[in-house]
């Protein structure tokens, strides 16, 4: 069990003034959109901005700021998907110490070539960030290099708290704060952090439905491992809440929400259209819980986007499954006669609705199909689900048979 770490204004405001020689002070943005269908303001805090594109470097500096003489001597070790792998590449270079990050053999490209880029050496291997955890730790206990815990250590936690701090200052009257979460420690700091100065903040946790270790931890009163992890969240996918941030987030966290796939990428997608701001699928999980239930978050609402590092062209197809989501994008399989035209016909009709065509394949055998039918899928732009149903209707009223909308 790790030592219990005591909190309190002081602490925060010190690892802010640390923090401030290496983090930019990010903006944070009204949303109009957001304002509207919750019923009150509504704030993103954009640490996508970040320096490395995301919140770890706070926490990260920190830590490795305080090391001493002979620790920063030994070097530094990390394991990360991404972010704080970046994060701890930056810090290192500021500071001059050596860095071994550890990444997942799925981490992606671009991540790993920026953390390359700060001058950290990466190593791949394990499928997951738990493995990678591991690596890391059995490299430490083997050179004596110090490892640097992506969520799970009280200075961690204080240099992500130091965001909270900032929020208390760029929107003074902020009733609820959300934030999401992997591990706990940017959820623990802010929360700790706001409530040394307003205990009456609302502080709401958003883990992906599919990769959520907190509901099943805090149920039980323990950081319980959760093995089946399944989300393109991947900055969040942590199969264990940290010891220190849990027992942290048990006493001032009132809420955790989780969201599925179809709601994180319909944010990602908000984000980008409305906003202006790419941010990466668990950057926007906090976006998606207050598009998911609006009427439900306490306004002055603040929402941290936490990160922006994301492939493109996973954002692309992230942003095409965000569209079908919002009911922009319709897929379906018409059946028609075998006759020269067929093909041209469907296509005006289409056209003639207003529908933008993706792709088309055209089918001449399978099972179910007579002698003289053909099976034509189409993958079509829309403006949205009354559309796609205007679409769908039209196509009907012209004798066609839609197989699957």
């Amino acid at each position: 069990m790790k030592e219990v770490a005591t909190f309190d204004l002081a602490t925060f405001q010190d690892a802010a003034r640390v923090v401030s020689a290496v983090a930019h002070r990010t903006p944070v943005e009204s949303s109009t959109t957001l304002e509207g269908v919750v019923g009150s303001p509504v704030w993103l805090k954009a640490e996508n901005l970040q320096r490395t594109g995301s919140f770890k470097v706070r926490g990260a500096y920190l830590r490795m700021s305080r090391l001493s003489e002979s620790e920063r001597a030994h070097g530094v070790v990390a394991a990360s998907a991404g972010n704080h792998a970046q994060g701890v590449a930056l810090a290192a270079r500021e500071l001059g110490i050596t860095a071994r990050i550890f990444m997942p053999l799925d981490a992606a490209l671009p991540k790993v070539a920026a953390t390359r880029q700060y001058g950290a050496e990466v190593v791949l291997g394990g499928a997951s960030l738990n493995e990678a955890l591991e690596a890391a730790s059995a490299e430490a206990a083997r050179t004596g290099a110090v490892l640097i815990h992506p969520y799970d250590h009280p200075d961690i936690v204080a240099g992500q708290g130091t965001i909270g701090l900032e929020i208390l200052e760029q929107v003074p009257g902020a009733r609820t704060i959300v934030v999401p979460t992997g591990g706990g420690g940017i959820l623990a700091g802010i929360a700790v952090a706001v409530h040394q100065v307003d205990p009456t903040i609302n502080v709401v946790g958003v883990q992906a439905d599919g990769a959520a270790a907190y509901p099943e931890s805090l149920t039980q009163g323990r950081p319980v491992l959760r093995t089946d992890m399944h989300t393109m969240a991947d900055g969040i996918a942590v199969g264990m809440p940290g010891e220190v941030p849990f027992r942290l987030i048990a006493e001032h966290v009132s809420e955790l929400r989780t969201v599925t796939e179809e709601e994180i990428s319909r944010a990602v997608l908000y984000l980008v259209e409305r906003a202006k701001l790419v941010v990466e699928p668990s950057g926007a999980v906090g976006v998606a819980a207050v598009l998911a239930a609006p009427t439900t978050f306490n306004g002055p609402v603040v929402v941290v986007l936490t990160g922006g590092n994301v492939d493109p062209l996973v954002l692309l197809r992230i942003i095409r499954h965000g569209m079908a989501a919002a009911g922009r994008y319709l897929q379906m399989r018409v059946l028609v006669q075998d006759a020269p035209g067929s093909l041209a016909r469907l296509l005006n009709e289409l056209a003639a609705s207003g529908g933008n065509v993706v792709s088309v394949e055209h089918m001449r055998t399978g099972a179910g199909l007579a002698v003289d039918e053909v099976e034509i899928s189409v993958e079509l732009e829309t403006k949205g689900p009354e559309h796609c149903q205007s679409v769908l209707e039209t196509l009907r009223e012209r004798g066609y048979t839609i197989v699957r909308p």
